[in-house]
């Protein structure tokens, strides 16, 4: 889990968070790491996790976005829509939506990719 940047492991069999404040929060289902960003589109979703849990650097992770989907319309125009809904996203700063709609774009590549092999 990662909560406002922070990595948080449970260690036993329970555990109870209150988050008293409004700040960034990843259950592990929604966590990649780099090690697993393996293609295009999981790159892109790593780049709108970034800009999700470290506003810090937002310039720089909004710049490593856009390159990134530049690249991936080169090689695939038809994702055109999907990476329509994700930029709208991160234009009005809804970054956790972004995420949800990348995955749509992750399961069109994997299908883009089977139809190739």
């Amino acid at each position: 889990m990662i909560i406002d940047g922070a990595v948080i492991t449970n260690a036993g069999p329970k555990c109870h968070f209150i988050v008293e404040n409004n700040v960034p929060i990843l259950r592990e289902k929604d966590i990649l790491s780099t090690e697993k960003a393996t293609t295009p589109a999981k790159r892109i979703y790593f780049a709108i996790q970034l800009m999700y849990i470290d506003n810090g650097n937002l310039a720089v992770h909004h710049n490593a976005y856009w390159d990134l989907v530049r690249d991936f319309l080169e090689a695939a125009p038809r994702s055109i829509a999907i990476i329509d809904k994700i930029s709208n996203e991160i234009l009005q700063g809804n970054y956790y939506p972004a995420m949800k709609t990348c995955k749509k774009l992750i399961a069109y590549e994997e299908e883009v990719i089977s139809r190739v092999q």
